[in-house]
Parts: structure tokens; C-alpha cells; sequence
């Protein structure tokens, strides 16, 4: 066993925050593998997906799938949106799917203090009809690569890890 915890979930669901908060309680590193794309390829994710287009950025993700899998231990790692496609990824972790509804997930984007910046991020977001059948049509595949999903809509971040750890120690992850 690897002893990471893999967070996949829609963009904008609390990945990142959550990987912080888990690092905090377990003194395991987090990382997020947007940054390590945008330090492989030193460009933001936003310029990826304009200069050279989703299947580059989603060819990076399985580089960065199998750099984790075969060279990362006892680490909490925050996945884009996508990255739950990257074949075999329950060899890299334990794969926890976090789960809040589109409207949810929206409500919480236009509360950030930095809401705007986070909106602008985020390239498949910018149409929300289209962000909302990306939802939808990701709902179960989300939930078919998950060892254990985890609501988060109304709850906080602490109760959130207390789950997720409670859920990984008695996995043995």
C-alpha cells in the first residue's frame, strides 16, 4: 500500500482545501497535481488548455499519474477535475471521491473572497451549462473509481478529514 489519499472530485468541490486540512492532521506532504503540471510544463494550466488543448493537458496528467504511482508514499493528493480518467488510478492511493452538488458547488466559488480569480482559473467553467452537463456526466464516473465517497455540501472541512481518516485507517490505506 501506498499510504496516499487521492481526492477526485468535480473543480471547485474543496479538493485543495481539503489536501491542506488532511496534511495538517496527518503530517503527510500534500500536493496538487496542477502544480506539479504547471512546474513540469512552466505554464499555467489556463495557458495548457489555450495553447495546446485538453488532450496535451490530459496526456500531462498521466505523467504525473505515473511519477505518483511509482515514486510517491504516505501523501495527500488534490486532482483536478478530470484526472479521475488516468488509467489505473487506484494503484496511486486510496481514491476518495468529494461530492457536493453543481449548485452547491457554485455557491461556495461566489463566496470565495477571491472568487472572481478562481472562476477565471478554471477554463471548463467559464460556460455554466456546459460545466453543469460536464457535472453530470461525470456524477458516476467520479463514483465508479472511488474506494469511498465523501459529502461535503454543508459541512465543514473538519468533519470532512475526521471522515476520511476514520474511512483510511479502517481501509488500512
Amino acid at each position: 500500500m501506498t499510504g496516499n489519499i487521492v481526492l477526485v472530485g468535480f473543480m471547485g468541490v474543496g479538493k485543495g482545501r481539503t489536501a491542506r486540512m488532511l496534511a495538517e492532521k496527518t503530517g503527510h506532504f500534500a500536493v496538487d497535481c496542477d502544480d506539479l503540471i504547471e512546474s513540469f510544463t512552466n505554464m499555467k494550466v489556463k495557458k495548457i488548455f489555450k495553447t495546446q488543448g485538453e488532450p496535451r493537458f490530459r496526456k500531462l496528467e498521466q505523467i504525473v499519474a505515473k511519477w505518483l504511482a511509482e515514486g510517491v508514499r504516505d501523501t495527500i493528493i488534490s486532482t483536478g477535475g478530470g484526472f479521475f480518467k488516468v488509467p489505473h488510478i487506484g494503484r496511486i492511493g486510496t481514491v476518495v471521491y468529494l461530492h457536493s452538488e453543481f449548485d452547491q458547488i457554485l455557491q461556495a466559488i461566489h463566496a470565495h473572497p477571491k472568487a472572481a480569480r478562481k472562476i477565471r482559473k478554471r477554463p471548463l467553467l467559464q460556460d455554466l451549462k456546459k460545466a453543469e452537463a460536464l457535472f453530470a456526466e461525470r456524477l458516476p464516473l467520479y463514483r465508479g473509481v472511488a474506494d469511498v465517497e465523501i459529502q461535503m455540501g454543508g459541512r465543514g472541512i473538519d468533519g470532512v478529514t475526521d471522515e476520511i481518516l476514520q474511512y483510511c485507517s479502517e481501509s488500512s490505506y
